[in-house]
């Protein structure tokens, strides 16, 4: 992620305790890789996982034979990242200002990371991933929309301007369509 809202909360569980949350759905028997079901479906030899935190969705990605790297700039969530995954390409970086000097088939946005962004540097970021596309290549963004962050008519704008045009919208990662409501997982295309 970007510095952001999130690094600025000082009691929002991070690295391990972050996971903690994960297991107890996987205890409870709920399937948490609905991102990685979501990508997997799509066929992608390669994906950035841009603000990936502890890994979750990259480390599934991998564990399905698909090339992927893994972005974030809290170094707590990427050395848990690093911890259950070392031979997986953790980058600390910033997602307004990093470069990888390779190009991928898909960039997801999983876990709310534009809500979490600054505000006023989506457009910073949502660049820098573009730039890490191969042509054609999808940016697959989840997020709620009622927690303050972008509004979605501004960032169908956003994408606009930078160039991706509009290739599907669902209301969840197991592609419910959408009808409205609170939730958007958006593909925009690299033209």
């Amino acid at each position: 992620m970007s510095e952001s809202k999130w690094s600025q909360q000082r009691n929002v569980p991070r690295g391990f305790t972050y996971d903690e949350r994960w297991q107890d759905l996987v205890d409870s028997g709920q399937n948490i890789h609905g991102e990685a079901d979501f990508i997997s479906g799509l066929k992608p030899s390669s994906v950035l996982d841009a603000g990936c935190g502890t890994g979750r969705v990259a480390i599934e990605l991998i564990r399905r034979g698909i090339d992927c790297v893994g972005v974030d700039l809290d170094r707590e969530m990427l050395a848990a990242a690093s911890q259950k995954a070392p031979t997986i390409d953790w980058v600390e970086a910033d997602l307004k200002d990093f470069n990888l000097e390779r190009t991928f088939d898909i960039a997801v946005l999983a876990g709310n990371v534009m809500i979490f962004v600054l505000a006023g540097s989506e457009g910073l970021v949502i660049n820098q991933v573009a730039q890490h596309l191969c042509a054609g290549g999808l940016l697959v963004a989840g997020f709620s929309l009622d927690a303050g962050g972008i509004a979605l008519g501004d960032y169908d704008a956003l994408m606009n301007r930078l160039g991706l045009s509009p290739a599907g919208r669902w209301s969840t990662w197991q592609r419910d369509p959408f009808v409205g409501g609170s939730y958007a997982v958006s593909a925009h295309r690299k033209t």
